[in-house]
């Protein structure tokens, strides 16, 4: 114990201070409001079950809680922790609920945790009088509303949905092994400085933070120099400061799932469920693959270190579209790399990537939750990615109809590939036609812009970004021919290029909207051929979004019960607006058509399906056996969703249509 003048630290074991007699923990009024999510709880009796699992000596170590004596003497005032003690004090009501008719002594302990030893009827822990009854319903059992919604009621329908009567004594033992750094203030300290000095001391812990200090927790002094020496600090030069997004990036291609980048530490703890265990004898495995994607994503931030030319002018290719198709990049060029698939393969799926990218934004389509589903379909091999890639590349004929008038992308790149000029950042990108002609431009030498009307000068404005205005052009002739006449760019600058489709134009005898149009007719051919769409029979497929890739979100935010125009099931057409309605439809029609699945499910992870309605709250009757509970919030729901489609096998041909308002949430 280490002690001051007006503090008090202490590690004491959790449960214990808990159910101190004669002392009740009070929240006081200028705390904020109960805010862990489902989340939240999913982590706590996740590291419940982990610890319980371990042998007697292990523990789990929550924190720090502070608090102050009361002038009760007998009453604490929780100034930080009360967040933690709540959840704590609605995992221990579940497990309470579930055993009270089964074991009554385990019941009876659990009891002396929750309710004063004065005042049965009242719980422990207080808290803020705003909802102290509200949280009290709960705890005791006294909820006489079932349409109520609330954090406290939530999270208790969760722990009580997850813990069975059978794993009671696990649950408790795996409790009573909780301790805590019980820091206690006196009269005379300054509970505001110390808050403040235990919460927001230097920056919050980032994502590979987290990970790194998980992968070494567990070992041995020397074990971590080890680890450290051979595997993290290669990963480390191989991303330098893009680490975190590395691990994001990996962690897509591993789980062919979507990986919330911002928030909530989404990358750790994808990374916990993808490697839950990684003690010494599983770490050297784990830790030489990731060593192997960390010099691969190397490669991919600096295409200079590929040895092979073909392969390191595609990479070149591929930056120009950012890190987005990193994922799908690294699978393949590690299958290559391993002798698993030959060079040709890993440059077609360069290609495919680049044509999807580039196709996408001439025609104005977004390119978010695209990669995921690719690793998915590569995972199923080369056909299954071929068809994947062209149900979201839009087709020759569309592009072809924008190349015409739209602004074009990526334009030394695109011009770059078409004009054969290997390294076109050496070049200007070169417009025949000014995007703002001086009024003695000409584009015949005779004829001057001043002198066209105001709708051919808005007709050569419109069309002066596009494909057939464009060329690259050395900047020293750049230089020389910025702003003239076309007749004078022609002889000061084109004839003079090194680039060969330039130099071609000075065969042109003069240039306007018809000398446009004809060259972008000619380049368009150039530029379908290049990016070329995988020769498969589908088609653009309106925005739709896989099941499994629909975002996952924490609570209900708002505008949530209209977040799709509608979804797709199984070539269905289903009029569903929110995750709610979806999560009962899919549960509702895997009842009917997969009770298998559906039961499996269910049985796996403790619900969403129950013999009867164990507690009060929102529930669907399915059967007279068989009960759908309501009440978990969106994020869980989608989940479960999800979970269900894919023990059926079957979410791949599930899709949703994000509304307006859902794309924007």
């Amino acid at each position: 114990m280490a002690t001051g003048t007006n503090v008090e630290a202490i590690a004491v074991n959790t449960i214990d201070w808990l159910s101190a007699p004669d002392t009740a923990i009070v929240v006081p009024v200028y705390q904020r409001q109960y805010r862990w999510d489902i989340g939240g709880c999913e982590r706590l009796l996740a590291d419940v079950r982990a610890v319980a699992a371990q042998n007697d000596t292990h523990r789990h170590f929550i924190g720090s809680i502070l608090s102050a004596q009361d002038s009760s003497e007998t009453d604490l005032i929780l100034i930080d922790g009360q967040q933690r003690i709540t959840t704590l004090m609605l995992l221990v009501a579940a497990l309470h609920h579930a055993v009270r008719d089964s074991d009554p002594a385990m019941a009876a302990e659990l009891e002396r945790v929750l309710v004063r030893s004065d005042d049965p009827t009242r719980t422990r822990l207080r808290p803020h009088d705003a909802w102290a009854e509200l949280y009290e319903t709960v705890v005791l059992d006294r909820r006489d509303d079932a349409e109520r919604e609330s954090r406290f009621d939530d999270n208790y329908a969760f722990f009580r949905s997850q813990v069975q009567a059978d794993e009671a004594p696990s649950i408790w033992q795996g409790l009573r092994r909780l301790e805590h750094v019980s820091i206690t203030l006196g009269a005379e300290a300054n509970a505001q400085q110390i808050f403040e000095s235990l919460n927001s001391t230097g920056e919050p812990l980032r994502d590979h933070e987290l990970i790194h200090n998980y992968i070494l927790m567990g070992l041995t002094h020397s074990e971590q120099l080890d680890v450290e020496e051979r595997f993290w600090l290669p990963i480390e030069q191989h991303t330098g400061e893009t680490i975190g997004a590395f691990w994001r990036q990996f962690l897509v291609m591993v789980t062919g799932r979507e990986v919330a980048a911002a928030g909530e530490h989404g990358v750790y703890s994808a990374f916990r469920q993808s490697f839950p265990r990684v003690d010494a004898e599983h770490l050297q495995q784990h830790a030489e693959i990731w060593r192997h994607y960390a010099q691969i994503y190397g490669i991919l931030l600096d295409p200079s270190l590929e040895p092979d030319d073909e392969l390191r002018r595609q990479l070149e290719h591929l930056s120009t579209f950012g890190k987005a198709a990193f994922p799908l990049a690294m699978s393949v060029y590690s299958e290559h790399a391993r002798g698993l698939i030959p060079r040709d393969e890993l440059i077609e799926t360069l290609e495919w990537l680049q044509a999807l990218y580039l196709r996408r934004a001439l025609v104005g389509l977004p390119t978010e939750r695209l990669i995921a589903r690719l690793c998915r379909a590569r995972a199923e091999g080369r056909e299954a990615l071929m068809r994947a890639f062209a149900r979201v590349t839009p087709s020759d004929e569309r592009v072809s109809a924008v190349l015409k008038y739209v602004e074009l992308p990526h334009a030394a790149y695109v011009l770059g590939r078409l004009e054969g000029v290997d390294d076109p950042s050496e070049y200007d990108v070169e417009h025949i036609v000014p995007q703002i002609p001086g009024d003695a431009w000409s584009g015949d030498g005779s004829r001057r812009w001043s002198e066209h009307t105001e709708d051919e000068q808005n007709s050569h404005r419109a069309l002066a970004p596009t494909l057939g205005n464009l060329t690259l052009l050395e900047p020293a002739l750049a230089e020389r021919a910025f702003g003239s006449s076309f007749p004078n760019k022609v002889a000061d600058a084109y004839s003079r290029s090194a680039v060969p489709a330039t130099r071609a134009l000075a065969d042109a005898r003069s240039w306007g909207t018809a000398a446009i149009s004809q060259r972008t007719v000619r380049l368009t051919a150039d530029l379908l051929h290049i990016w070329a769409r995988p020769p498969m029979p589908e088609i653009d497929d309106d925005g739709l979004t896989p099941v499994l890739d629909a975002v996952r979100r924490r609570g209900w935010p708002a505008g949530w019960d209209r977040e799709f125009d509608y979804v797709e099931y199984r070539g269905e057409h289903w009029e569903v607006k929110d995750v709610r309605a979806l999560f009962n439809r899919v549960f509702r029609r895997a009842w009917t058509d997969d009770r298998r699945a559906a039961l499996a499910y269910s049985a796996a992870h403790n619900g969403p399906l129950y013999d009867r309605m164990s507690w009060k709250g929102q529930w669907d009757a399915l059967a007279d056996d068989a009960f759908l509970y309501m009440g978990w919030d969106s994020n869980y729901m989608m989940n479960a969703l999800q979970g269900v489609l894919e023990e059926s096998g079957i979410a791949a041909e599930v899709f949703v249509k994000y509304s307006y308002i859902g794309n924007v949430m």
